[in-house]
């Protein structure tokens, strides 16, 4: 027999510790069996589930942790499993579910195991020869030195701290080494692409089985068939119903903000960032600004550049007040590939894909040259009247140089990108998305920028525009709210008719 089907007889041999049915036999579902087979493979050495909350997480770590324990498949003398969570409460979650189900076996079992909640929350399991021993840890580094588990589940590895995580995660698969364990990472997913659990998710390594339920990207927070995705359980009876998910999705579409957010990020399942107190727009803002009919090119353009530095992105974003439509285009240098780049800054194939759909441009080595950037901007234009430029006065003399190399006259407006020009620039942006006068066509180049675009608030509250990552782009975000709070600008201004000649 093998060792998934070992583990699954044994789980399912098990009866639910709590809930509305408990003391009925645990029934595990399709994508749980799925997962099990996966992870207990000779081949495996890292299983890794990532699925919305309420989907039967924890009590499928607590019995794949007692199972170990136990050696319901795994006969290894003095067998040893940790499993990590966030804090030592949420460690204690995992200990609990284990207790609730070593209730079910029988007695002489039972009496085996000695379970402790200090000064280590623990169990240890006398048969079998001795020596078994289980610990629920914190995601810090130093609780996993010395330790040689033959199994070790990372439970949320998605919400661990970022630099504790990393190296906690490191120092249980160096351990693992040592007896040739496996590593089990059950987690609903962090709130970005370059997030560890994403990487593992996105570029697995040989030996890795990954299991991922995530809806595309853009769906409405209520669209039924990517809530059941994103919650496989749900059909089998296991946590929330999904007529409860939906009512729950409404509810946080109806609230918005934070609570919005947080129903993406874990139920959903999807990389959204639940913090929302400096996020400049929440993902369903920005979305509902895109539109599959753009209005039409009616009246002068506002054009927000945003030129990149020595081997950044430059950015420029195509406003016409008037319709409210609007374009943006990004360029990179050559020089490393998009594909390096991607990697480096930790998004993958994303600018790849961008320059597939005339997103993105190439051009230069290893600096994006600004006058070809603006020769190319005015092509984009293709003979549509310009109302005026907008762009950063910090780099003033270099764009009003890139101008005369390019033969370009037109109006320039200067903007600091400060607490005093940012703070008004910032807040016209968001009304002008929050009043319907921003269209635009489906953007991953936006998009990806929104999604790393938050603000900074001085003490009288005013904001500027910063980056949620140290490699986030968000020239292309910068650029639009320029070029957009300019057009809101010159709308909002009274238009004056010349009075006609009076003759004495």
């Amino acid at each position: 027999m093998s060792d998934s089907k070992k583990a699954i007889d044994f789980i399912q041999s098990l009866e639910i510790p709590e809930g509305p049915k408990a003391g009925k036999p645990i029934k595990l579902a399709k994508f749980q069996k799925q997962f099990i087979r996966g992870a207990l493979k000779k081949s495996t050495a890292v299983a890794v589930l990532s699925v919305g909350r309420g989907n039967g997480k924890s009590a499928l770590t607590a019995g794949l942790a007692l199972g170990e324990l136990l050696g319901a498949w795994d006969t290894q003398p003095r067998r040893e499993v940790l499993t990590a969570a966030r804090t030592r409460e949420q460690a204690k979650i995992v200990w609990q579910f284990m207790f609730g189900l070593a209730a079910t076996l029988p007695d002489e079992i039972q009496d085996q195991l000695h379970w402790r909640r200090a000064p280590y929350t623990e169990v240890e399991f006398d048969g079998d020869g001795g020596g078994h021993i289980c610990k629920c840890i914190a995601a810090d580094p130093k609780n996993a030195l010395g330790t040689a588990p033959t199994l070790a589940i990372m439970d949320e590895r998605g919400h661990w701290p970022s630099d504790k995580g990393d190296d906690l995660e490191a120092a249980l698969l160096s351990g693992l080494g040592k007896r040739g364990g496996r590593a089990v990472i059950i987690s609903t997913s962090a709130s970005d692409d370059t997030h560890s659990l994403s990487q593992w998710l996105d570029d697995p390594p040989p030996g890795t089985y990954v299991q991922e339920h995530r809806p595309a990207p853009g769906l409405p927070a209520d669209d039924f068939d990517s809530i059941i995705e994103a919650n496989p359980g749900a059909k089998a009876g296991i946590g929330s119903s999904p007529q409860w998910l939906q009512a729950q999705a409404q509810r946080a579409i109806a609230r918005g903000g934070s609570a919005l957010a947080s129903f993406r990020l874990y139920n959903r399942n999807e990389r959204t960032s639940a913090e929302n107190r400096d996020v400049l727009l929440t993902v369903d803002d920005w979305l509902a600004a895109e539109t599959s009919e753009l209005p039409p090119r009616e009246g002068g353009a506002i054009v927000g550049v945003d030129l990149g530095g020595s081997a950044s992105m430059s950015a420029a974003a195509l406003y016409w007040p008037n319709t409210g439509r609007l374009e943006a285009v990004g360029a990179f240098p050559s020089n490393p590939s998009l594909a390096d780049r991607g990697q480096r800054d930790g998004v993958r194939d994303r600018y790849v894909e961008m320059k597939d759909r005339d997103e993105l441009l190439v051009m230069g080595e290893k600096i994006v040259p600004a006058p070809q950037f603006l020769q190319a901007i005015t092509d984009r234009l293709d003979t549509a009247p310009v109302t005026c430029f907008v762009a950063d006065r910090y780099r003033q003399s270099e764009f009003e140089e890139a101008l005369q190399a390019a033969g370009l006259r037109v109006p320039v407006v200067w903007r600091g990108m400060g607490f005093k020009d940012g703070g008004e620039d910032c807040e016209r942006f968001r009304s002008a998305v929050f009043d319907g006068l921003v269209q635009v066509r489906a953007s991953l180049l936006l998009r990806s920028a929104f999604a790393d675009a938050v603000t900074l608030r001085d003490p009288a509250n005013n904001m500027k525009l910063a980056k949620a990552r140290s490699t986030g782009r968000i020239d292309a975000a910068a650029a639009t709210i320029l070029a957009v709070a300019e057009g809101r600008r010159r709308s909002a201004r009274p238009a004056y008719r010349a009075r006609s000649a009076l003759w004495a």
